[in-house]
């Protein structure tokens, strides 16, 4: 049951992230890039509190987790590429992906750290 929240918000991320959306304008760019940082903080910080709550948090843990959300990430722009007519892939949005999930890391790491520094 640990488990069950990251594996929503890797379902939401597919289904947003393959959903015909309509072209934003190019000042959006930058708002796009917070939103792929901001699902990917999601998910790697959801995931790895999954391990944290069984207790299985080790730095070897939150090194895949992070190398996991990448790897979705990746995975989603590929099949933007390949399996929609309306979407593309980008190099900057795997990068939002990517430094989105070492923030949720980060922000997990923290918060495991103080609650078992008391």
């Amino acid at each position: 049951m640990a488990f069950v929240p990251a594996v929503l918000v890797a379902a939401g991320i597919a289904v947003l992230s393959l959903w015909e959306q309509p072209v934003a304008p190019v000042k959006v760019a930058l708002n796009d890039k917070l939103v792929h940082g901001v699902m990917y903080a999601v998910l790697a910080a959801s995931l790895m509190g999954a391990f944290v709550y069984i207790r299985r948090a080790k730095w070897t843990i939150y090194m895949a987790v992070g190398l996991f959300a990448t790897t979705y990430g990746a995975l989603m722009e590929i099949l933007q590429r390949y399996c929609t007519l309306y979407r593309s892939a980008e190099m900057a949005d795997l990068y939002a992906d990517a430094i989105g999930a070492v923030i949720g890391l980060i922000i997990i790491g923290l918060w495991h750290m103080c609650m078992t520094s008391r």
